[in-house]
């Protein structure tokens, strides 16, 4: 089998072409789970399978998390995979990908940078406020797409300088809190500056911190643009695995296209001969 090996500012994915490898549907979870083991195989946050449209795509993009479970979107991901589209030549500079949350539109600006317009938010809730870790924490609620693609977005003072053990408990906690049935994305936020926001993530599916997660990021942008405190122009998101930049257009209260841009990286090219993948 075939694989390209991506990252988008950290986040990083195993793409496989199944247009070409022709594997049944239910070889994709075993595949994710081994392939995305670091040290005993490549190591990712996700793994992604390229297959042929079902409707006015130029191809479908199935996401799959480390876990083996089925995520419904990934923005980074998808910047990675317009990137693979167009040089694989699936695509054009403009590429039309359909995913599980619906069809996301992707631009070339350079051979690196990428921008995708993510699915737009079908549940939002402004104003939470949950239980976790002996305390109350006030965060929003996000989906985008439909199914949506859940995420807490939560307020952090000194996010930087936090423990990262806390954090990672807090994290856990939020994620599995009974008040997302399906679970959540966990993005701790901290406004630092004019159109700057610090972010850290933990990731379903992934169940730890990421360097970055693009979905994460259009969500707290979001939330931070409905409440004034970004201007939701060119708003510019650190993360640890670098910058991503989150463009929002609203008519008022109603967000009508959520743009996220950034960098990709081509890691590596080759085929995979992992001794221990045992396939269905």
């Amino acid at each position: 089998m075939q694989f390209w090996k991506m990252n988008g500012a950290g986040n990083d994915f195993i793409i496989l072409n199944n247009i070409q490898e022709g594997l049944p549907a239910e070889a994709f979870p075993v595949l994710a789970r081994t392939l995305c083991t670091p040290h005993r195989s490549l190591g990712a946050d996700g793994f992604m399978v390229v297959e042929p449209a079902q409707g006015k795509g130029d191809f479908r993009m199935r996401f799959y998390n480390s876990d083996g479970s089925v995520g419904e979107m990934c923005g980074n991901g998808a910047r990675c995979i317009c990137r693979y589209g167009y040089e694989t030549g699936l695509a054009g500079p403009t590429q039309r990908v359909e995913t599980t949350a619906g069809l996301v539109i992707g631009e070339r600006i350079s051979p690196r940078a990428y921008r995708v317009r993510l699915n737009d938010p079908t549940t939002l809730s402004l104003h939470e406020e949950l239980e976790a870790e002996g305390a109350v924490w006030p965060c929003a609620y996000v989906e985008l797409g439909n199914p949506g693609l859940p995420h807490a977005v939560v307020p952090y003072p000194g996010l930087a300088g936090a423990d990262p053990q806390a954090l990672f408990r807090l994290g856990r906690a939020l994620r599995n809190h009974p008040r997302f049935p399906k679970g959540a994305n966990v993005n701790f936020y901290e406004v630092t500056g004019p159109d700057q926001v610090l972010e850290k993530t933990y990731e379903r599916g992934v169940e730890d911190f990421t360097l970055a997660c693009g979905t994460g990021t259009g969500s707290v942008v979001t939330v931070l643009t409905l409440l004034g405190q970004v201007s939701g122009q060119g708003v510019q998101v650190t993360m640890a695995g670098g910058v991503l930049t989150v463009d929002v257009e609203r008519q008022g209260d109603q967000v009508t296209g959520l743009y996220l841009t950034g960098p990709t990286n081509l890691v590596a090219k080759g085929e995979i001969f992992d001794e221990e993948l045992v396939l269905p």
